[in-house]
């Protein structure tokens, strides 16, 4: 078995870097296993499927490993901590998406926290692209931008009317992509939380509501110092 296969790619005019890992983790079927038994089912507002915890097992084994990266690549020396693992099956049908499901995100504004998807599918269900904010340029949306850019995003809306039903599929009116990751079994990547993103998922699937065979992921959310 060769080990994790570690590469940095700088994206958009920002050169943020991110972070893909391939044969992430050691039995990665284990890990879909475990996610056939787990107790899959709605966690928050935002996410567009079902979520279960991952067991502290995953991140003892992980965490050395991105810890690593961490430090080389983004130049967190101290600590690096989980603040939550999930299991992540995509499911929401691209016409029931809410607004918010419908645009590119970011999952904090502290520069200090780290955001990994690890894909667990077989099949390509689509991985992650990354944007930048046409109006106000912005890719990374850090606490000196939030507000500003909450206040232009509602302009734009407001000037150019909510995104169709669907899954954001490439440049829009709105967003253009500056990166994209194609999901891959058991790659991982790796990338500040306050980068704007999005899954990139073929609007014309139809995603399974099998673990085994849909769009399955672990999501972790880190903080570093």
């Amino acid at each position: 078995m060769t080990g994790p296969r570690v590469r940095v790619e700088r994206v958009g005019k920002e050169k943020e870097p991110v972070v893909v890992i391939d044969a992430f983790a050691q039995d990665p079927a284990r890990l879909v296993a475990t996610a056939l038994a787990a107790p899959l089912g709605t966690l928050g507002a935002y996410y567009p499927g079902v979520r279960a915890p991952v067991g502290r097992d995953y991140c003892a084994e992980v965490g050395p490993l991105l810890a690593g990266a961490a430090r080389r690549v983004f130049g967190f020396t101290q600590r690096l901590s989980f603040d939550r693992a999930l299991f992540s099956l995509t499911l929401t049908p691209p016409a029931e998406l809410t607004l918010a499901q419908r645009l590119p995100h970011i999952d904090d504004v502290a520069p200090e926290r780290l955001a990994v998807v690890h894909y667990l599918s077989p099949q390509d269900w689509g991985g992650t692209r990354f944007y930048r904010h046409r109006t106000t340029g912005f890719e990374t949306i850090g606490p000196d931008r939030h507000r500003s850019y909450l206040d232009q995003l509602a302009d734009d809306l407001r000037r150019c009317g909510e995104p169709p039903p669907g899954y954001i599929a490439g440049a829009t009116a709105l967003f253009e992509p500056i990166g994209h990751v194609p999901a891959r079994f058991n790659r991982a990547v790796l990338y500040r939380s306050n980068l704007l993103h999005c899954a990139a998922i073929d609007n014309a699937c139809i995603l399974p509501a099998d673990p085994a065979t849909g769009r399955l992921t672990i999501a972790s959310f880190l903080t570093a110092e």
